[in-house]
């Protein structure tokens, strides 16, 4: 694909405008230039007919019309034109000038002049007629005097005034050219400052851009560096700690998994060799456990935006939920149930996170509970939102643990030996990716914990 010159286009944008106006003017100038030409043409002709119109005289009965030399001496030109003229009597015989002039399309009345275009001897001219009234003739009435000349004077006239007007446009914009490329090299000075900046910085580095070095319209692009800048910051710090504390993690069920195995192996007993087996298979689960929510929190810490989102009936994936965590409950003596109100509980986002969000707070609502206890999961409408609350019976968390078991791997004194240190972590990463908010609180009467999630509800539009 073609390159493309934000300079080239910014001065397209300032010379292709600017040369349409010229082209205009330039037309305009023409028309002005013809309408000059003719002007002073048609003066000169008037002034001419207006000359030999005062000599016309009757001398003996006969009337005359001689021609004063100043009558043609104005035409002087460089090329020279020719000129022609003629002199009717009222009676329309010519006393003067040349016969084959040809005659105005209309005979003048009055001291308003006849302009008009004719041609004489295969030559076009531009000529005028005037009337001069004859008083005391023995044929009284008005005498016609017609001046024509040809065009070379007035097309070099006309030529001369357009031509000048032509190379000041040009020259104009040519020269708003020059300072356009000069003011636009200027203007994105700043812009090429900064691509060379980023071209020239090493990938790893992530230090902000400096904001006041651009102008005001750049700074949105700046700022929206500098921040994506700070995310990849806060994300590779998050990542390195994931990591961290994912590879401790692993490290020790795989030892202790390993050490299992190897005390298997040792026995010579059928009774102990099942118990090591057993002891193994338990770590093998935890493992699995721990490495799907490993899974989990990847997939969470996508982002909302890169999630595939669609209308979820929020109370039917708390049922399947709980359908699938029925018989772990059965299995720890715990009375397991949900409540929800009359309504819809439809919430915009992703289903199969929507499920991890349930399970990882009713399992961890299980894990914490004893034996003869119960775990509630309760759904309904709290305004424009849908809450899902969890309460169980069991120890709760002490009110200063409660932001604190939300961060990875962080487990409280009352966790004992069951779980990972993720599950809370997973649910606050899904909430946030789904634009809503959790916490917990301590359940009344106590002891007992509530965990609750509010959701955005989804709006048909």
């Amino acid at each position: 694909m073609a390159s493309r010159s934000l300079q080239r286009e910014l001065l397209g944008w300032l010379v292709v405008p600017l040369t349409a106006v010229v082209s205009f003017n330039v037309w305009t100038t023409y028309e002005n230039a013809v309408e000059t030409a003719d002007l002073i043409t048609d003066r000169t002709l008037l002034a001419s007919a207006r000359v030999i119109a005062e000599d016309i005289r009757q001398d003996d009965g006969v009337l005359e019309a001689p021609i004063p030399p100043a009558a043609l001496e104005m035409f002087a030109s460089d090329p020279p034109d020719r000129v022609f003229y003629r002199v009717t009597s009222p009676r329309g015989i010519v006393i003067a000038g040349y016969h084959d002039f040809i005659a105005p399309p209309g005979e003048p009345v009055g001291i308003e002049p006849v302009y008009f275009q004719a041609t004489v001897n295969d030559q076009p001219v531009r000529a005028v007629a005037i009337a001069q009234p004859i008083v005391g003739a023995s044929d009284p009435g008005d005498a016609v005097v017609a001046v024509a000349q040809t065009l070379r004077g007035h097309d070099q006239l006309m030529t001369g005034l357009w031509l000048k007007a032509l190379r000041d446009q040009v020259l104009l914009v040519a020269a708003a050219g020059l300072l356009g490329v000069f003011g636009l090299r200027r203007g994105l000075a700043p812009i090429l400052r900064l691509r060379d900046d980023v071209i020239e910085r090493d990938p790893a580095e992530l230090k902000p851009f400096a904001v006041s070095s651009v102008q005001s319209e750049l700074r949105p692009l700046v700022e929206a560096l500098n921040e994506a800048f700070a995310r990849i910051q806060r994300q590779m710090a998050a990542q390195r700690r994931f990591v961290a504390n994912a590879a401790h993690q692993l490290r020790t069920p795989l030892a202790l998994l390993k050490t299992q195995v190897g005390v298997g192996m040792r026995e010579t007993g059928v009774a102990a060799k099942e118990e090591a087996l057993a002891a193994a298979d338990r770590s093998v689960d935890g493992m699995a456990r721990l490495s799907n929510q490993l899974l989990s929190m990847a997939r969470a810490e996508q982002g909302s935006s890169s999630l595939m989102k669609t209308s979820v009936d929020f109370g039917a994936v708390a049922r399947d939920a709980l359908e699938g965590l029925a018989q772990a409950a059965l299995s720890r003596g715990i009375d397991l149930g949900l409540e929800t109100d009359e309504g819809e509980h439809v919430v915009w986002g992703h289903p199969t996170l929507l499920r991890e969000l349930i399970v990882n707070l009713v399992d961890n609502a299980l894990r914490y509970t004893p034996k003869g206890g119960s775990v509630t999961a309760r759904i309904g409408r709290d305004g424009d939102a849908v809450l899902l609350q969890v309460e169980d019976t069991g120890p709760g968390i002490a009110e200063a643990d409660r932001e604190k078991v939300f961060e990875r791997f962080y487990r409280g004194n009352e966790a004992g030996d069951e779980g990972t240190g993720l599950g809370l972590a997973i649910v606050r990463e899904i909430v946030s990716s789904h634009d809503g908010e959790v916490g917990l609180s301590g359940r009344q009467p106590p002891p007992g914990l509530n965990a609750w999630v509010r959701l955005p509800a989804y709006r048909q539009e």
